[in-house]
């Protein structure tokens, strides 16, 4: 069995002069170490491919799925596609440097705690995490205009050619169901998405506005439904371990520098997904 750990970050937002210094910090322990980076590297399509030509020089394999902020088209960035055609430049970009994207087979890891499929998802989010009280999609939006709590994706993240940011999010679902009811189930998976695959993680949200663009209600059963060992994903900028249905969710976000700053990073910069060492809470086990 090789040496190694099968390792977990997102979030590294490498426009903040802080977190590149971060991100240039990361090595692996052993030879045999894989990384996991469940999307927001940053959003210039040069940042993200400094940090991927990087990390896959360094770690023996390294898996990527896209956050919501490498699918936007800022003014200022050297490529300015859009929507579908950026996160397709993306994907060839990965295929120059060996990183695996959610467009390849998944890889299955071998090392202490498996073996486990590895399964880097794209999913994005169609509002039905909705503000409570709100019946229609429209309605939470309105809340969170309300609120002033609105995401830049509004502003920046393009669905082209889909109708809608919505309409992606469903194609993408069912593209990805596909392919996880085709998965061998003998070999249990790690889901690894941007956003979280349930909404409960958004539940403590200071802003629960900001739930619409965490998810979408069409993937919170797939832990229970497929072989799934454990789900990673980021976005919340909320680091921490959690238990769904005896499944383990982790969120492996660095966040922004005014955020770590004042939480420090007690569990390291980068989560070890397998082995796992810990023992699921009594309450949480199957």
């Amino acid at each position: 069995m090789p040496d190694g750990n099968l390792l977990a970050v997102s979030d590294l937002h490498v426009v903040h002069a802080e977190n590149r210094t971060l991100v240039d910090s990361l090595r692996p322990a052993s030879d045999g170490d894989w990384l996991i980076v469940a999307g927001d590297i940053g959003e210039k399509f040069d940042d993200v491919a400094w940090a991927l030509r990087l990390l896959a020089g360094r770690f023996a394999k390294v898996i990527w799925t896209p956050g919501n902020h490498e699918l936007w088209t800022p003014r200022e960035d050297s490529v300015q596609l859009r929507g579908e055609e950026r996160y397709r430049h993306l994907v060839e970009l990965c295929s120059e440097f060996g990183v695996v994207t959610p467009e390849d087979p998944y890889p299955v890891w071998t090392g202490p705690g498996g073996p486990l499929a590895v399964a880097p998802l794209f999913t994005l989010y169609d509002y039905t995490f909705r503000v409570p009280g709100t019946t229609t999609a429209k309605e939470s939006l309105q809340r969170a205009y309300d609120a002033g709590v609105v995401c830049t994706d509004e502003y920046l993240l393009h669905p082209d050619p889909h109708p809608g940011r919505a309409e992606w999010c469903r194609t993408r679902v069912a593209e990805t169901e596909a392919r996880l009811a085709a998965h061998d189930p003998s070999v249990p998976l790690v889901l690894v998405n941007h956003w979280p695959l349930v909404r409960q993680p958004t539940d403590v949200l200071w802003h629960p506005e900001f739930a619409q663009w965490c998810g979408t209600e069409l993937t919170a059963d797939w832990h229970t439904r497929f072989n799934v060992a454990s789900v990673v994903y980021g976005h919340l900028h909320i680091p921490r371990t959690t238990w769904y249905d005896g499944v383990r969710f982790e969120e492996v976000s660095i966040g922004y520098p005014r955020e770590w700053r004042k939480r420090g990073h007690p569990r390291g910069l980068l989560r070890t997904i397998a082995p796992f060492s810990g023992e699921a809470p009594v309450e949480a086990r199957a």
